[in-house]
């Protein structure tokens, strides 16, 4: 409604008509200048003042009737028209190319709140690019950065004392930003793709002997720190990785069934597994089943929380055994040779250690190779097959020495 603002028009007309949530009473005198009332007369008429922004109608809230005058009102509005004017006329500042930005402000806001949502080991992409990429490339423009950049850098990784391993993560951590950016139209493409990497073959097996295995496993059921030895035993039975065995409860467990469901949370994979319990695994929960006080299968009884840590016990164990180097995590490779020198595929290593990528489980093809080789006798044409000889059968339970004596 446009109307000439008086003190009378304020007092005794600012009346919405029925029907209507709220009416606007529009200035005659300064134009954009209104009054909002509202019906039920629960908030006070309000001045606005009404304008284009960006070619958009806007509104800018000036204050209620009992805050204002009408020739405050008037006076505010004008002033504002005014500022708005001023601030039309200056030329609009150029937003800069998406491309022109840092890779320190690319990977700030951008890579790094993406891949903390989507890669586990986002903390060692952090450590990468602190260290070594942020000084290097941290103040260059993603446009900028070229291929002979980043090779050079590759080379003085090279001087740097750095496992291959290790500088080509570098080098991969960059070639996977500088992915992101042209999937998310930052640049049109990547300089780096196709860009040579060391793939120095450094797959460790450190497993133990025969012999130092079976030393392990009677100092194991025999130590006096029963928690952790259960924890590595229960390493030996499953093949499980060293988190997926901390945070495993009780609820997770099912020992009629002899299962275990590992919870996508804790997978590596991100996808919830099931995994089938030998007669050592099922040996190794009753047994830690006697200390049972909490929901953690192996809660520290100081804490009673699940171990963040158990790798100083681990070395007083692996020592005393006579086992030079082995990590906690070639617990998990002697399991598949287990698994392997039995006579099962790698298709069974890859299901029972969770593989989601096959290729993982190549590094056990050498181990298999007898297998194979029996496999390929099956086929000879030109000399007889030999009479096999009988070969001892394998007990249920893939770690013999935990099976419980009777």
């Amino acid at each position: 409604m446009i109307i000439e603002l008086t003190r009378s028009v304020i007092d005794t007309q600012l009346i919405v008509p029925p029907g209507k949530s709220k009416e606007e009473f529009c200035d005659t005198n300064v134009r954009g200048l209104l009054i909002q009332a509202n019906a039920g007369g629960k908030m006070l008429p309000t001045y606005f003042l009404r304008f284009k922004r960006d070619g958009k109608t806007a509104y800018d809230r000036l204050g209620t009737i009992k805050e204002l005058t009408l020739a405050q009102a008037r006076k505010l509005a004008t002033e504002k028209k005014v500022e708005y004017a001023k601030v039309a006329k200056q030329p609009a500042k150029e937003q800069p190319m998406l491309s022109e930005i840092t890779l320190d402000t690319f990977m700030a806001d951008h890579y790094f709140p993406h891949v903390k949502l989507h890669k586990r080991s986002w903390v060692r992409d952090d450590q990468l690019y602190r260290i070594r990429v942020k000084p290097k490339f941290g103040e260059s423009k993603l446009c900028d950065i070229t291929r002979y950049q980043v090779q050079q850098f590759q080379n003085e990784l090279s001087t740097s004392g750095l496992s291959p391993a290790s500088q080509d993560h570098h080098i991969k951590l960059i070639r996977h930003a500088l992915n992101l950016a042209v999937e998310w139209e930052f640049l049109e493409r990547n300089v780096l793709k196709g860009v040579k990497l060391l793939n120095v073959e450094n797959q460790l097996h450190d497993v133990a002997t025969d012999e130092q295995l079976q030393r392990l496993v009677e100092i194991l059921r025999t130590d006096h720190n029963r928690p952790v030895c259960h924890i590595l035993m229960f390493l030996l039975s499953t093949g499980a990785r060293l988190s997926e065995a901390l945070t495993a409860t009780w609820s997770q467990v099912d020992m009629e069934k002899g299962l275990w469901t590992i919870p996508a949370s804790t997978a590596k994979s991100k996808k919830s597994r099931t995994v089938p319990l030998n007669e050592s695994a099922l040996w190794v929960l009753a047994e830690a089943a006697k200390m049972k006080k909490f929901d953690a299968i192996f809660a520290n009884p100081e804490t009673e929380k699940p171990f963040t840590t158990i790798t100083r016990v681990w070395y007083r164990l692996r020592k005393a055994a006579g086992i030079g180097q082995m990590r906690i995590h070639s617990c998990r490779h002697q399991f598949a040779d287990l698994v392997i020198s039995s006579g099962r595929s790698l298709y069974d290593v890859q299901v029972l250690l969770g593989h989601s990528d096959p290729r993982v489980s190549q590094r056990y093809a050498r181990l298999s190779m007898h297998t194979l080789k029996d496999a390929a006798n099956t086929a000879s044409l030109l000399v007889p097959k030999l009479k096999a000889e009988p070969k001892a059968e394998m007990p249920s339970g893939v770690v013999v020495p935990f099976q419980k004596v009777a």
